[in-house]
C-alpha cells in the first residue's frame, strides 16, 4: 500500500504528519496481502486477505464533539501508523 498527499492528522500512515509529494510505501503493511483500502479525509482502513483490519489516522473528535473511537481500537487515539 502506498500513500501520498497531505499528511496532517496522521492520515497517510507513515509515522508522522509530513506531506508526501510522491507515493511512499507504508512499511507497516509490507508483507501483508492487502485486498481492499478505504481512504477518507481523516483516517484510512486496509483489509487483508486473512480478514485483518488495519486503521490509521485521526481517532477522535466525532460528530458529537466528543471522541468517537472511529478507528476501532477502543480509544480515541490518533494512529500515526496502521494498527491492527
Amino acid at each position: 500500500v502506498w500513500s501520498w498527499g497531505s499528511g496532517g492528522m496522521c492520515k497517510l500512515g507513515h509515522g508522522d504528519d509530513q506531506d508526501q509529494q510522491l507515493p511512499k510505501k507504508l512499511e507497516t503493511l509490507a508483507g501483508q496481502r492487502v485486498v481492499v483500502v478505504s481512504a477518507g479525509g481523516y483516517h484510512s482502513f486496509a483489509l487483508t486477505a486473512g480478514g485483518g483490519v488495519w486503521s490509521w489516522g485521526l481517532g477522535g473528535e466525532g460528530n458529537s464533539g466528543r471522541g468517537s473511537g472511529r478507528l476501532g481500537h477502543g480509544d480515541d487515539q490518533e494512529q500515526l501508523l496502521p494498527k491492527k
